[in-house]
C-alpha cells in the first residue's frame, strides 16, 4: 500500500505485535534511492514520535532521512504511536506507559524483515537509528538475551543510538551481534550517559559495542534548537524536575561526523 507523500512514500507495514491477535499496521514513511541492492536504516523517533507542527513528518526526520540517502542507503521512517492511538509518550511515567519497548522492539524487526523483502535492498547490510526512546528501542531489538530477538530470522548489520536510556538493557544483561554506536551527551539528565558506559564496559562478547559522549552535551545535542528546562516531563535522573533538552553545536557536528565514519565501512 503506496502513496506518493513529497520526496518520500507513505506506507503501511505489520508489526510483529498484535492487538486481538491481528498485527498492528504501522505508519512508515520510504525514502528510497535510486540505486538497487543499496544498504537501509530504519529511523526510530523519540517519546515525541516523528511528527512536527501541522502533522507532517518532523524535521529531525526529515533531516536524517535525506543525510542517509546523501551516504548511500535507502531511509525508513517508522511510526510506532499513532497506529496504538497515541501522540507522545514524553509527560507518560515510565511505568505508566501503553506503548513500551515489548511493542517498539517488534515493530523494529518487523522493518526489517519489510526491509528486508525489497528488491532495492541489499538484506545483508539493514541497520537501526534511534533517538530517546528510539534509542532504547535499538538497544532492545538488537538484544538477542530478549526471545523474540533470538527468535528473529534476521538481525540487523548495524545500529546507532542516540542518547538512549540504557538502564534496563543494563540491568538485563546486554548481547548482541550487531555493530553498534551509541552517541550520548556528558550532560545528559533525562537518559544520562553513565549506564551507557557501564553498558559498554560490561559487554562480554566479541565485536564491543562503541561508545561517543560529548561534553556539554544535553538530551537531544544533534539539534539546532537552543537549550530548554522541560518541566512537563517527569522522568529523569531528578524525576519532578525536569529535564534539559536541546542542541550543542560542536556535538552536532561532532556526532554527525562519527556516524559517517561508522556507515563508511557498509
Amino acid at each position: 500500500m503506496l502513496s506518493t507523500v513529497g520526496a518520500q512514500e507513505r506506507v503501511i507495514l505489520p508489526s510483529l505485535d498484535t492487538a486481538h491477535g491481528v498485527p498492528i499496521d504501522l505508519i512508515g514513511f520510504w525514502f528510497p534511492l535510486a540505486a538497487a541492492h543499496a544498504p537501509a536504516v530504519v529511523l526510530l523517533h523519540g517519546c515525541g514520535g516523528p511528527y512536527g507542527r501541522g502533522g507532517r513528518l518532523g524535521e529531525r526526520m526529515v533531516e536524517y532521512a535525506q543525510w542517509l540517502n546523501a551516504q548511500g542507503l535507502h531511509a525508513l521512517v517508522l511510526d510506532s504511536l499513532t497506529p496504538r492511538g497515541e501522540t507522545q509518550l514524553c509527560t507518560q511515567r515510565t511505568g505508566t506507559r501503553q506503548v513500551t519497548q515489548a511493542n517498539r522492539r517488534l515493530d523494529a524487526l518487523a522493518a526489517v524483515a519489510w526491509l528486508a523483502q525489497r528488491p532495492e535492498v541489499d538484506p545483508k547490510r539493514i541497520g537501526l537509528m534511534g533517538w530517546s526512546n528510539g534509542g532504547s528501542t535499538v538497544l532492545a531489538a538488537l538484544n538477542t538475551r530478549q526471545p523474540a530477538v533470538a527468535a528473529a530470522p534476521l538481525h540487523p548489520a548495524f545500529a546507532v543510538a542516540f542518547y538512549p536510556g540504557c538502564e534496563a538493557e543494563l540491568k538485563r544483561g546486554f548481547a548482541t551481534t550487531t555493530r553498534l554506536l551509541m552517541l550520548v551527551g556528558e550532560l545528559d539528565d533525562w537518559t544520562p550517559a553513565a549506564p551507557c558506559q557501564a553498558l559498554v564496559q560490561a559487554f562480554g562478547g566479541t565485536g564491543k559495542p562503541e561508545i561517543e559522549t560529548y561534553a556539554n552535551a544535553y538530551h537531544g545535542f544533534d539539534s539546532s534548537a537552543p537549550v530548554r528546562l522541560r518541566k512537563d516531563v517527569p522522568n529523569g535522573v531528578n524525576p519532578g524536575q525536569g529535564v534539559h533538552v536541546g542542541g550543542e553545536p560542536a556535538a552536532r557536528v561532532a556526532s554527525r561526523e562519527r556516524v559517517a565514519r561508522f556507515l563508511s565501512g557498509l
